[in-house]
């Protein structure tokens, strides 16, 4: 009896620093003001999002919107400065990445859907992805429609082929359906003349057209298939970080400054090859522009 009360009396101040420091972390702005440092988890090729630029720092649509994040935080803690440092993660780290508290934001492309909300948070969208294909500009294909008895490549292991059963599109319009091993194959499918159509995620097809030869030989066509909303990861359940964020994300779109990096990132030549991918900003994301939120359909 003697032994246990010593060990509860020897363990008490353990456990009291355990709780101390599991709070902490949960406390972002917390744990920012004390370190004086915030963790960025940033892709390595998620263009023009989340990428690598000549100097091999990350560069992107969503970093140039972190990075304004972060002055919203020094700001806010009223640091004189605030270190960043920044996090390298892939398809299968991000998440894990945030709810472990390895990183306090996520700035990729990442979309927010329910089942992720179950372990992350999401502020409010900075993107809308949709899927959509790309076709030669002589194809006189302008929608799903005109693709009746037409060869479509999609790319092995997307959801396009599900997205267009769900729709019943392959059974309508007799579709001859081809694969390809990467975006880059799928795209040269059509390229030369192998495909009438590739059909994946709207901003991948603009990168894969900026990149092209001639990029004037392709267009981007069809009515959205699915959309998906792209948004920043923060840790679930800090309700002090995310008001934070969500507070700073809707000034950026109320002052706009979202839609000068959109033109920026998405209208204007970017590095590190000079690529346009000249895309037009889509009507979901100015219509968050007008009324920003971070509720999302799934």
């Amino acid at each position: 009896m003697k032994v246990s009360k010593w060990i509860v009396k020897a363990s008490l101040p353990c456990l009291l620093g355990l709780c101390s420091s599991l709070s902490l972390a949960a406390d972002t702005l917390a744990r920012i003001k004390e370190t004086q440092t915030v963790t960025i988890a940033h892709r390595e090729a998620s263009f023009p999002f989340s990428y690598y630029g000549d100097d091999k720092k990350p560069v992107g649509y969503s970093m140039d919107i972190c990075l304004k994040l972060v002055d919203a935080i020094k700001r806010e803690l009223k640091l004189p400065q605030l270190n960043v440092n920044y996090l390298l993660v892939t398809g299968s780290t991000r998440i894990p990445a945030i709810a472990d508290g390895k990183a306090d934001i996520e700035c990729g492309s990442t979309t927010n859907n329910a089942e992720r909300r179950k372990q992350v948070a999401f502020t409010i969208p900075h993107f809308f992805a949709a899927a959509r294909m790309i076709v030669r500009a002589d194809s006189g294909i302008k929608n799903w429609t005109d693709l009746k008895g037409k060869k479509v490549v999609t790319t092995k292991g997307t959801t396009t082929v599900k997205l267009l059963n769900d729709r019943d599109k392959v059974r309508a319009l007799d579709l001859k359906l081809l694969e390809g091993s990467d975006h880059n194959e799928s795209f040269n499918m059509v390229e030369n003349l192998q495909a009438d159509a590739f059909t994946v995620d709207d901003v991948l097809l603009y990168g894969l057209r900026a990149n092209a030869k001639d990029p004037a030989k392709f267009v981007v066509v069809g009515d959205p298939l699915s959309t998906e909303p792209i948004a920043m990861m923060l840790r679930k359940d800090d309700v002090a970080f995310k008001a934070l964020i969500d507070k700073e994300m809707g000034r950026l779109m109320n002052d706009g400054e979202i839609t000068k990096l959109y033109e920026k990132w998405f209208r204007k030549p970017v590095p590190p090859k000079g690529a346009n991918l000249n895309m037009p900003m889509g009507f979901l994301l100015r219509d968050s522009i007008r009324f920003p939120t971070d509720k999302v359909a799934d």
